[in-house]
């Protein structure tokens, strides 16, 4: 993919992503309301089910946004921000991230971490925890789990020469990673272990 088609990718995940939180954010405002017009009953499960699954798509349209829109490189994102959107990702899931840092980060740095974050969840088939640090001014992506679906061809994209012709549309996030990366001007290495992933950037 060129820099220009990437480019031109990029805005369109950040039109898609606008365009579709506002109707999910109407749909659980409306649950809201009726939740309040019943708060003496116990919620109906299908309502249950219906609010889950609106919290779990607007977390996913957040995380997509950071990850996939267009990042100026004068952008800022408050580690808050990250903080809530990991935390809505895997609410309720077998993933959990831990996110511990305080500062704001450029909005450039946000999307790898967010690609990064998409990059171990798709190997993190059995769930799992994906931790971020900063040391040195190297970002250090680690995740583990018990037991890990590792596709090497796909990982050699990151910080490697190797580069996938045809890849699919579930693993989209290698190549943006690494791509993105090189554009910034930002390092980046991956190593795969049986339990383990370690993803540094910087």
């Amino acid at each position: 993919m060129s820099d220009d088609r990437a480019a031109l990718a990029a805005l369109v995940g950040s039109r898609l992503c606008h365009d579709l939180i506002s109707p999910i954010s109407a749909i659980q405002n409306g649950l809201e309301l009726i939740a309040l017009e019943q708060a003496s009953a116990a919620p109906a499960p299908e309502m249950q089910l219906i609010q889950d699954s609106c919290t779990n798509a607007t977390a996913r349209i957040r995380l997509f946004r950071v990850a996939f829109g267009s990042a100026g490189s004068e952008q800022v994102m408050s580690s808050r921000d990250m903080t809530d959107i990991l935390a809505g990702v895997t609410q309720g899931g077998r993933i959990a991230a831990k996110w511990t840092l305080t500062e704001d980060l450029p909005r450039f740095e946000a999307q790898l971490l967010s690609l990064a974050f998409l990059c171990c969840e798709s190997a993190l088939s059995a769930g799992g925890e994906v931790s971020f640090a900063r040391v040195d001014g190297i970002w250090q992506i680690v995740a583990s789990g018990p037991r890990m679906r590792i596709e090497p061809e796909i990982w050699a994209c990151l910080g490697g020469p190797a580069v996938v012709e045809e890849i699919s549309p579930s693993r989209v996030q290698f190549a943006l990673l690494s791509l993105f990366a090189r554009e910034s001007g930002m390092g980046l290495l991956a190593r795969t272990e049986e339990t383990r992933i370690d993803i540094r950037i910087g």
